[in-house]
């Protein structure tokens, strides 16, 4: 079996990896990540993902290498990761009652083979209408400014909703386990 590597430096990514209970390294992938002009939001993640996932060929030339990249939409504006309080705040009162839909995007790559596969799994949040103080008071506990539409799904984010919808609930932490195991099983990794 080849080496399993995560292009990823997050560390929620590689928690739900290793659900999957397989050994795997983690690397860095240096990608720009800019939206090119016209590019939809899930041309943007299959890119990046494959991208990733390319971009660490040369440290791993004989593995299965694992790239994903994902955004968070209200219709196609693309929501970033809030980076501070305010900007989080702001992100969450835009979207209070409406849905949001993450693209995430997944790759998995054969170094040795030059062989790729590539989707875009999509998952849908419906947001409670929410007051200023009850997304104020979220924030505070939870600080959730790393994250794409800011909210942590898995943690305390989970009060923000009024209804998930989507066939792999991991696809909203930024990991798409279930196409991923379909993917590794075609690498010949069989799990269970």
């Amino acid at each position: 079996m080849l080496p399993l590597v995560l292009a990823s430096t997050s560390p929620y990514r590689a928690q739900l990896l290793e659900k999957l209970g397989l050994p795997f390294e983690t690397a860095s992938p240096e990608v720009d990540e800019r939206r090119h002009e016209h590019e939809s939001p899930v041309e943007l993640v299959r890119r990046l993902a494959e991208a990733k996932a390319r971009a660490v060929r040369e440290r791993f030339p004989a593995a299965l290498i694992i790239g994903s990249d994902q955004v968070a939409c209200v219709e196609e504006e693309i929501l970033g990761k809030p980076g501070s309080e305010e900007k989080a705040i702001a992100q969450l009162l835009r979207m209070r009652g409406r849905r949001v839909t993450f693209h995430t995007g997944l790759c998995l790559f054969n170094s040795a083979e030059d062989r790729v596969l590539v989707s875009c799994e999509d998952y849908h949040v419906h947001f409670r209408e929410l007051n200023k103080h009850q997304v104020r008071r979220y924030v505070e506990k939870e600080q959730p400014f790393d994250c794409a539409g800011s909210f942590k799904s898995e943690g305390y984010g989970i009060t923000l909703f009024s209804r998930l919808e989507g066939d792999d609930p991991n696809s909203l932490v930024g990991l798409p386990l279930i196409r991923l195991v379909e993917m590794l099983g075609v690498e010949g990794i069989e799990l269970p």
